[in-house]
């Protein structure tokens, strides 16, 4: 670590030189501390306010700087300046856990967020997603008891296995994730060992105004490698940030972490004839109907100089496209382009995005007012332009972002969503591929994952175990059985 030949001179936060910052004003050596010791105040001060409201979801978090290459031309399906053939976008990753607060071990059993934020020429595109295709639930109404049931008991301020599984056994929408969850992927040994997924389906459009459906996929090019639950308690014994570690030691050591970003393309006729709905955030489209296509590389290459600036005060949202990318039916997908944007507004502030690290690096043009970090005033580019339409030449529209419209139907209503949906043969298949080993640590997993919780409760997922594959609740209550519960 080097060092400047001569240390810049330490100031107060207004900018005035500090004579002395090793001892407070007092009225005489063994005297009371003075209420003029500003210095001393404003310390203590900014001391209690260094934290933030930490994440309700996602709030342990690893991230670093890096670029995003693409390879392909994939002009035929969409006119972002991102996505054409040789562009180099810099980008900003973040990892975490789902369930984990700030304070939780690294290495434990959880969904992984993965979020990529890129910094393109038309704005931010954020692709916020999980390190699993699916989730585990298809309707965000239920989004917020399904995150209750994950969090801690408000009598024993303790994670309760009892309402995870109570949750799941009467949501049989999850049981595809939940299969992923407790599956080996379900612990990667670090951020650099598993794949990231978009796992919404969103949308594409051409300058011809054509759309096509979309599902993006980060492939990791340093292979999976995944923890078994001894393995992780035993590593969690040694060091609970054994993921910063892992990442912040790989880019410092010049090893830099790479993905292959690929894409699943659906027409919007071929959407129409599936015999899934697949705007289902449960679903994932079959490989072998709609193929990987190969489209660049993401490449992480430079560690944050601040943790607390450039991660912790990161803000991903759903909400972030530019032109050539947009949205689709998918309900989760719908929620979340609120749900992210307002949770930044009460995390950090209305004017979030205007913190450098969440700053696009193009020009900006808006007439949002006033409001608590507005560190620009106007940003219109003329004070006498706050208000659109105006006379003073501010900022306005561009018919050339236009997007095609987007085809939807139906009568508005509360739709049953588990009417009719067969929520039980993608997880089918994806058990099917695992091998006898894979099969009884899945078994074990979850056999662990289920101690302490009720008879009844551990009935009803077995019957939903059972409606996936015979031997998937037979080899459950095995386990269950050799461990005694």
């Amino acid at each position: 670590m080097s060092k400047p030949k001569h240390p810049p001179k330490l100031t107060t936060s207004a900018g005035a030189p500090v004579a002395d910052n090793q001892n407070s004003i007092s009225a005489g050596e063994r005297g009371p501390l003075l209420l003029q010791d500003y210095q001393l105040l404003e310390k203590l001060a900014h001391q209690n306010r260094e934290r933030i409201p930490e994440r309700t979801v996602h709030a342990k978090g690893w991230g670093a700087h890096g670029t995003l290459k693409i390879t392909a031309d994939i002009a035929k399906y969409t006119c972002a300046k991102v996505l054409q053939p040789n562009t180099e976008t810099p980008i900003l990753i973040r990892f975490s856990t789902v369930a984990g607060e700030l304070g939780a071990a690294d290495a434990e059993r959880d969904v992984r967020g993965f979020s990529i934020k890129c910094y393109t020429e038309e704005g931010n595109w954020d692709l916020v997603g999980n390190n699993t295709p699916v989730f585990f639930v298809r309707d965000p109404y239920k989004f917020p008891d399904f995150i209750h049931s994950q969090k801690r008991h408000p009598r024993t301020n303790l994670r309760s296995a009892t309402a995870m599984w109570d949750f799941w056994s009467l949501s049989p929408e999850s049981i595809h994730q939940v299969t992923i969850l407790f599956s080996d992927r379900g612990l990667p040994v670090a951020p650099m060992f598993m794949n990231g997924y978009g796992s919404h389906t969103f949308s594409l459009w051409n300058k011809k105004g054509e759309r096509y459906w979309v599902k993006f996929h980060c492939k990791t090019r340093q292979g999976h490698k995944h923890y078994t639950n001894a393995e992780s308690m035993e590593v969690i014994g040694g060091s609970r940030e054994t993921y910063q570690e892992a990442l912040y030691g790989a880019i410092e050591a010049g090893n830099y972490p790479q993905w292959t970003l690929q894409l699943q393309i659906m027409t919007e006729q071929q959407a129409q004839t599936t015999n899934y709905d697949p705007f289902d955030l449960t679903k994932v489209w079959p490989h072998n109907e709609f193929p990987m296509l190969e489209v660049g590389v993401l490449e992480l290459n430079r560690n944050p100089d601040n943790y607390f600036a450039e991660i912790e005060q990161a803000a991903f949202s759903p909400s972030n496209v530019v032109p050539g990318i947009s949205f689709s039916p998918d309900k989760m997908l719908q929620a979340r382009i609120f749900s992210y944007a307002d949770a930044h507004r009460h995390r950090l502030g209305t004017h979030y995005e205007s913190l450098p690290i969440n700053a696009p690096r193009c020009p900006v043009h808006h007439y949002h007012k006033d409001g608590e970090m507005n560190a620009h005033g106007s940003q219109s580019g003329n004070p006498d332009a706050y208000y659109e339409p105006n006379s003073f030449n501010g900022p306005v529209q561009d018919d050339h972002a236009k997007e095609p419209p987007l085809k939807l139907s139906g009568n508005a209503d509360r739709y049953d969503h588990r009417k009719g949906n067969d929520d039980y043969s993608q997880a089918r298949m994806l058990f099917l591929l695992f091998d006898d080993g894979q099969k009884q640590r899945l078994y074990s997993n979850i056999a662990d994952a289920m101690a302490g919780v009720p008879e009844e409760i551990i009935k009803r997922q077995l019957a939903h175990f059972k409606q996936v594959h015979p031997d998937y609740a037979a080899g459950i209550k095995a386990a269950l059985k050799a461990a005694g519960s």
